[in-house]
């Protein structure tokens, strides 16, 4: 280690003010500012000087030169070629406090901080009549700064000579790198580096990059003795003598693993929320398209279902109303999934046996699949029951098993089995309980990592254009999440694909969704109602009323819940109010709320195209799902005046 490092390190631990280098007692050794100003100093200061520490703390540097050569600015000309190339070096008068005067050998050094800034400077001052002591002064602080440098532990610190091969070895090597220094010190410090960089000349493009630049600094991956990585802080100084001449390297690396985890722990928590963030955009937008479209179902189908009834007996033009109605109902089966996917569908949770409801599937399954496909079933004889919606299941299970039949187009095994798992400690995905898995395998192609993380986005699909919607997946995943459970696919390329549905254990709890009312009878009396209908949009209004009065109901229209309850108000004769949920200025329920205070025993059917209402409805409120059919419409109202009787 040259002088210049001794010097540097040396100056760089005092701080606060203390004296510095306690043991140089044959050189005044300084520790300045930026601004050259004394910041610490050597008990030297006063044997060779003859200075308190009073008058040297705070003081200028330049107080110890000749006027004559403050006056030509040779202080200030030393600090500027420091600052500029990180050392100056000569010989000037130098002051001690009684003004007496002795010729000095000065050396300034610039220190800088762990992040390469520039944090002050540390002068040595030798005094030329007496080298012969300055030499051996000079041997001491370069053992003490070895010493210093074997006592660190948290930083491999080592030289290399100007081949590349280690030449000294401290502590911190060892314990970070594995190496003794009898097994290190020859060898050539590309051994530390990764075989892919040690390919790609890494090693070599440091060492030029530190003598073209005069420093190099790089992070990344290290080798360990045993071969394992560790993410590493590397810094590279040339080391040079007093003529300029190359004496080798110093190398300082530091294991920054634990940093680098940190990072990479909240580059993933970032994107996680990410995804959330934008997995709840696409459901809040979802959820309202679903709504609208609806709504337009409902104005379709109800349409549809009148004019087939009014239509002659040709079953031309019957095919054709019904194949329409089949294409409107395929498109309310498609809102049912964007609900699915915004957790916005109405769930009736209850407890089920997986095993039986499947082996109720399994006719449905196999004519869905095909001869091609061989179907495997495995569900424990004791596997605990799970809460689901029984419908809503079966449309999840039927949907992984038409996917598992897509991703094998020459035929393969589909095995559906039952599994308990319990989880009993927090910070997973789902709260500490007792589950049961679903779990559909295929043989098939698989998905590749870029296809498995895009497989719950809704509308994402790799079935080609009018081959599949993109909302399969999303709806199970929807329907797991709402009922308290999770969905997980795990697959590679070439190894099929593992679809599980975790549903919550035991008996089934009221929670997801509003409890439909049990069956009530209907009204007996056969007599025509008088019924308000409310709905912002004149056409499924329209088709509302058309509806009601194919069933030989009296019908008042209101376009507005303020106009309903002016029509209310007026007519005491109402029997049934049949609102919309989603209209400006008052919902549904606001205007249910004000027409049960008022008129307590009124029956109020909601129709929304939404799949839940909001929690805390009033149970006494009957809701009927957008798009419904006549016969859909004549049982609510039938089950509305019944619960009335």
């Amino acid at each position: 280690m040259s002088d210049r490092q001794s010097h540097r390190k040396t100056g760089a631990d005092m701080t606060c003010g203390q004296p510095a280098g306690a043991g140089m007692s044959d050189h005044l050794l300084l520790v300045l500012d930026l601004e050259g100003r004394v910041i610490s100093w050597n008990a030297a200061a006063h044997n060779l000087g003859g200075y308190d520490a009073e008058a040297v703390i705070g003081a200028h540097f330049s107080r110890f030169y000749k006027d004559e050569e403050r006056v030509a600015g040779v202080p200030s000309r030393l600090l500027e070629e420091a600052a500029r190339h990180g050392r100056s070096e000569g010989e000037a008068w130098r002051l001690r406090s009684d003004g007496s005067g002795f010729r000095a050998h000065s050396v300034i050094d610039q220190i800088r901080d762990l992040a390469g800034e520039p944090a002050g400077y540390v002068e040595i001052i030798r005094d030329l009549t007496g080298r012969a002591q300055q030499d051996e002064t000079i041997r001491r602080n370069e053992q003490q700064f070895t010493l210093l440098v074997q006592s660190v532990t948290d930083y491999a610190i080592y030289m290399i000579d100007p081949r590349g091969q280690v030449s000294s070895w401290n502590p911190g090597a060892e314990r970070i790198k594995g190496y003794c220094p009898d097994e290190i010190i020859g060898q050539h410090f590309s051994c530390f580096y990764t075989d892919e960089d040690r390919r790609a000349g890494e090693p070599q493009r440091a060492l030029e990059t530190a003598l073209r630049d005069g420093r190099f600094a790089k992070e990344g991956f290290r080798v360990r003795k045993d071969g394992s990585r560790f993410w590493a802080s590397v810094v590279i100084d040339p080391i040079r003598d007093d003529r300029g001449t190359l004496l080798g390297f110093a190398k300082i690396t530091r294991d920054i693993t634990e940093r680098l985890d940190a990072e990479r722990e909240l580059d993933r928590t970032r994107e996680a929320l990410f995804q959330a963030q934008k997995m709840e955009a696409i459901g809040q937008l979802t959820g309202g398209v679903a709504h609208d479209f609806n709504n337009l179902l409902m104005v379709v189908l109800s349409s549809l279902g009148l004019l087939r009834k009014r239509l002659p007996d040709d079953q031309s033009m019957l095919r054709l109303i019904d194949n329409a109605i089949a294409g409107a109902e395929r498109g309310a089966a498609l809102t049912q999934r964007m609900l699915a996917f915004a957790r916005r569908q109405d769930l009736k949770l209850e407890s089920l046996d997986l095993a039986g409801l499947v082996a109720g599937m399994m006719d449905l399954i196999q004519r869905s699949l095909g001869p091609s496909i061989i179907i495997e079933t495995d569900f424990p004889a004791d596997l605990q029951r799970a809460r689901a919606d029984a419908n809503q299941l079966e449309m999840a299970l039927l949907n992984l098993v038409v996917n598992a039949r897509d991703a094998m187009p020459g035929g393969g095994t589909i095995r559906i089995s039952g599994e308990d798992r319990e989880i009993v400690e927090e910070g997973q995905d789902l709260p500490p309980g007792r589950y049961v898995i679903l779990r559909v395998v295929d043989t098939g192609a698989g998905m590749d990592a870029g296809t498995l993380a895009r497989a719950l986005e809704p509308f994402f699909t790799t079935k080609g254009v009018g081959k599949g919607t993109g909302l399969g997946l999303p709806m199970v995943h929807g329907l797991a999440e709402q009922s308290g459970g999770r969905f997980v696919i795990k697959s590679d390329s070439g190894t099929g694909t593992t679809a599980e549905l975790w549903l919550s254990a035991g008996e089934a709890a009221q929670g997801a969704g509003t409890e439909a009312p049990a069956e009530q009878p209907a009204d007996q009396d056969g007599r025509p109602l008088t019924v308000l209908a409310v709905d912002d949009d004149s056409l499924v209004l329209m088709n509302t009323t058309a509806l009601l009065e194919e069933l030989g109901h009296n019908v008042i229209e209101a376009y507005s819940a303020s106009e309903a309850l002016t029509l209310f108000r007026q007519d005491r004769e109402i029997d049934l109010v049949i609102t919309d949920q989603a209209m400006p200025q008052m919902t549904g329920l606001e205007l249910a709320a004000t027409i049960r205070a008022e008129r307590p025993a009124t029956p109020i059917i909601l129709a929304t195209g939404y799949g839940e209402l909001p929690a805390g409805t009033d149970p006494a409120i009957r809701k009927l799902g957008k798009p419904f059919r006549q016969q859909d419409l004549a049982e609510a109202v039938a089950d509305a005046m019944g619960a009335r009787a």
